[in-house]
């Protein structure tokens, strides 16, 4: 089971590094990898666990921020109502497409390899289509739209070596474009 011990924080050169792709079929290790994020994500999502464990709540958890350099992201992204909209580990994602029209969250962003509150709006792409494999090495093409992009997004940045506040306007953090899209 990953712990908040377990997630590395920032300053190890491991977030900065660009991940290795995987091949196919993945390993027991790197299977089991996949399945103890998404356990993380579960768990943390849960409050009584998150609160037996002491778990920082993520929708995102990428293999760099367990310390594994390796390109693979777990995703579990809840809508308003706490309904799971989409949950996949992805390996070795691409991003097909991306939108011209930017989104970011209202409050900013947050990471649990970073522990300090970094304040700023964090512009992304509205909307993302991206190829990627499963853990079972099914290739697949997906487009998602808001908050799901954004998630998407912050994941894979993570395995390009990009910390979330790399994209905060270091002159005006909350200054945004007019077509901006703000979700709450």
């Amino acid at each position: 089971m990953i712990l908040m011990k377990d997630i590395v924080r920032d300053g190890d050169p491991v977030l900065r590094k660009v991940a290795e792709k995987l091949t196919f079929p993945l390993s027991d290790h790197y299977q089991k990898l996949a399945e103890d994020m998404m356990e993380y994500l579960i768990n943390s999502q849960d409050p009584e666990i998150a609160k037996k464990h002491q778990l920082r709540a993520g929708v995102g958890l990428a293999a760099p921020q367990v310390g594994k350099s390796v390109q693979m992201a777990s995703l579990l992204v809840p809508n308003d109502q706490n309904e799971i909209v989409f949950k996949e580990t992805i390996v070795n994602p691409e991003i097909l497409s991306e939108s011209v029209r930017q989104a970011c969250l209202s409050e900013g962003e947050g990471c649990l390899s970073v522990d300090k509150v970094i304040d700023g709006y964090v512009p992304r792409p509205d909307k993302l289509k991206i190829h990627y494999y499963t853990v079972d090495g099914e290739e697949k093409t997906i487009n998602l739209k808001d908050y799901p992009a954004i998630v998407a997004s912050h994941e894979i940045e993570h395995l390009r070596g990009h910390l979330f506040y790399d994209r905060i306007d270091k002159q005006n953090p909350f200054k945004l474009d007019d077509d901006t899209v703000l979700i709450y």
